[in-house]
C-alpha cells in the first residue's frame, strides 16, 4: 500500500461508475471487472474529471456530481446533421437510436446517434451521448503510482 496521493502526473488504477441523476448507469468498469488505468493529463479524462481525482489516494472511494458543462458539455446544434439515407449502406436499414461510426478524414471514427429517419433524410447527432446531462462519477482508487522525482 502506498501513501501516494493523486497529482497531475500520477498513474491511477481505479474502478468508476458513471450514473445519470435518475440513477441509471451510463458506464462502469465493474461490469467486466476491468479497472480503468490512466495517466493524469493524458487526455483520457476531461480536466474536470481529473480535478475530482486530485488528492485522493489508494483505497479512497468518493462520489462527485458534475453539472453538464463540467462533464460532457451542452449539446451543440452545429453537431446535428441531416444526411441522405442513401449514404447509409446497412443491411438492417437505418433506425432511430442506432449509434454508427463515421470515418473522419484523419482515419479516426466519430460516433453519431441516429435521432430520426424521415423519407430520404436521416438526422445524425454527433454530440456526446451524455451531453446536457448531470452525471454522478463514483470512483474507487485501487492504486496510485507517482514517478520518482529527478533532482
Amino acid at each position: 500500500m502506498s501513501d501516494d496521493v493523486i497529482t497531475g502526473a500520477s498513474e491511477v488504477l481505479m474502478h468508476f461508475d458513471l450514473k445519470l441523476e435518475d440513477g441509471s448507469a451510463a458506464d462502469s468498469t465493474r461490469v467486466n471487472n476491468k479497472p480503468a488505468k490512466l495517466v493524469m493529463g493524458d487526455g483520457s479524462l476531461t480536466d474536470n474529471f481529473e480535478r475530482c481525482l486530485l488528492g485522493l489516494k489508494e483505497g479512497d472511494k468518493k462520489s462527485f456530481t458534475l453539472a453538464p458543462e463540467d462533464a460532457f458539455g451542452m449539446p451543440n446544434p452545429d453537431n446535428i446533421y441531416h444526411l441522405e439515407r442513401s449514404r447509409f449502406e446497412l443491411e438492417e436499414g437505418v433506425q432511430e437510436g442506432m449509434i454508427i461510426g463515421f470515418s473522419q478524414p484523419d482515419g479516426s471514427e466519430l460516433p453519431g446517434i441516429i435521432r430520426s429517419v424521415a423519407g430520404d433524410s436521416v438526422t445524425v447527432d454527433f454530440n456526446h451521448p451524455l451531453a446536457g446531462q448531470t452525471v454522478i462519477f463514483d470512483v474507487e482508487i485501487l492504486a496510485v503510482r507517482n514517478s520518482p522525482t529527478v533532482h
